[in-house]
């Protein structure tokens, strides 16, 4: 069904329009869920690449394909490769603002990659920065 939409859509808008990005990241989130998170990269590439050439480089569909590249390569222990992703990420959403909690996830991304390569304490920094964003977002309890 999702490859479906994918041909429909890239039938209907052109193989490089940001309705074709949606259906890839669809696609990629599909093998994802199915445990092939191995056959989910070529879709999400192409759905960065879309993106980046349809919308200025802060905005946040931008934000969004880098942080789920980086968020597959972190999930397939490709670390070096993640972290330019995750970090390019990181700065679109420290554009909106400090507090803004699109950056909870790429906080996190980064986090996991300095984690897995034994960088603890930045990790910590960060994964505290991120938790202090999910209070101040959601208001203490």
């Amino acid at each position: 069904m999702l490859k479906r939409a994918l041909a429909i859509d890239e039938e209907c808008y052109g193989k490089d329009h940001p309705d074709v990005a949606v259906d890839l990241n669809n696609l990629a989130q599909f093998f994802i869920g199915t445990g092939r998170p191995e056959e989910a990269e070529p879709f999400m590439r192409r759905a960065l690449a879309i993106n980046e050439a349809s919308f200025p480089e802060n905005h946040p569909a931008v934000g969004a394909c880098l942080d789920n590249l980086s968020s597959l390569l972190l999930r397939l222990e490709r670390f070096a490769d993640a972290e330019p992703f995750a970090r390019r990420a990181l700065a679109i959403h420290e554009s909106y603002g400090k507090d803004h909690p699109k950056l909870v996830i790429s906080i996190s991304n980064v986090a996991g990659i300095l984690l897995r390569t034994g960088q603890t304490g930045e990790a910590e920094t960060m994964l505290r920065r991120a938790l202090a964003i999910e209070e101040f977002s959601l208001g203490e309890k």
